[in-house]
C-alpha cells in the first residue's frame, strides 16, 4: 500500500455505480475509513465488502461527486483477488480494499480497510497547487454547509475560493463555479 501516506489521504471512492470523495485516515500504518448512516458508499460497504480508493487530480470530479452521482460511463471494471469491483476510468492510480465494519456509532462507522490490489495508471508528477488544495477544503465546508447554512462555513468557503482564484488553474476555477452553484441552490 505504497499509495497512500500518513495522515488524511483525500480520494475518490468508488463502490458499485457509487463515487465520493472521502478521506482515508493511515495512522501507524492502519488505513481506516470514517462513513456517515444514509450514505450509498456505507450501504454499498455493507453489502458488497469492498470500496476502491481512486486518486485523481481532477478537481472538477471532487466537487462533482461530493454533491451528486456520476454517469455510469465514468466507471469501469476491475478484478481484484476474487472480487469484481467498480473504479474511476481516469483514476491515475487505484487501490482495492476489502472493508470491515470495526465500530458504529448512531451517526457513523469506522472502517477498516485491507488492501487487495493497487495499481498505477499515470505517474506524472504533481507538484502543490494551492487552488486544487483548496477546491478540496472549499469542498469539504460545502458538503456541511448545504445542511446546516453555517455563515461560519460560508466564510471558509470563500476564503477559500479566493485562493482558488488567484492561484489555481482553469479547471480548479471550473471546479469553484461548479462548487457555488451546488451551494446556492
Amino acid at each position: 500500500m505504497g499509495l497512500l501516506g500518513e495522515g488524511i489521504n483525500e480520494i475518490i471512492a468508488t463502490t458499485r455505480n457509487n463515487a465520493a470523495p472521502i478521506g482515508i485516515i493511515v495512522k501507524d500504518g492502519s488505513p481506516k475509513m470514517v462513513l456517515f448512516h444514509g450514505t450509498h458508499t456505507l450501504e454499498n460497504i455493507r453489502s458488497e465488502g469492498w470500496v476502491v480508493a481512486n486518486i485523481i487530480h481532477d478537481p472538477v470530479i471532487y466537487v462533482k461527486t461530493a454533491f451528486g452521482d456520476l454517469p455510469e460511463d465514468y466507471f469501469c471494471n476491475e478484478t481484484a483477488g476474487d472480487m469484481a469491483v467498480k473504479r474511476l476510468k481516469h483514476s491515475s492510480a487505484w487501490i482495492v480494499f476489502k472493508t470491515e465494519i470495526e465500530r458504529d456509532s448512531g451517526e457513523a462507522a469506522i472502517v477498516r480497510l485491507v488492501p487487495v490490489a493497487e495499481e498505477i495508471i499515470d505517474n506524472r508528477i504533481y507538484p502543490v497547487n494551492r487552488g486544487f488544495n483548496s477546491i478540496i477544503e472549499a469542498t469539504v465546508h460545502g458538503t456541511r454547509y448545504v445542511m446546516t447554512r453555517d455563515p461560519q462555513l460560508k466564510q471558509l468557503i470563500d476564503h477559500h475560493a479566493s485562493l482558488v482564484r488567484k492561484c489555481g488553474g482553469s479547471r480548479e476555477k471550473e471546479a469553484l463555479e461548479l462548487l457555488f452553484e451546488y451551494i446556492t441552490e
